[in-house]
């Protein structure tokens, strides 16, 4: 029982570490963002459409960003109800 308990009160700090492991690592800049900026460059290369291929590229950017977000807030809610307010 006191496993799960401290996995539900470390999920805040963990979700926290995660999204700014996101965006500030080298990890995640070396594996994510050049694969994805290759993909761009590509697209803009063949299409020489600049602003919409770079822009389409930070949408996915942001929305695999927001997807982590949304995932964790989902999981907080979900398995930390019981430090709310009570109803």
């Amino acid at each position: 029982m006191i496993m799960p308990s401290a996995l539900r009160r470390s999920l805040p700090y963990y979700s926290n570490e995660v999204i700014l492991m996101l965006h500030s690592t080298t990890v995640a800049f070396t594996a994510t963002v050049p694969d994805i900026l290759k993909i761009a460059r590509d697209a803009n290369s063949a299409t020489f459409m600049t602003f919409q291929t770079f822009g389409v590229t930070a949408l996915i950017y942001l929305l695999v960003t927001f997807a982590l977000v949304g995932l964790f807030r989902v999981a907080e809610r979900r398995w930390l109800a019981f430090l709310g307010p009570a109803h």
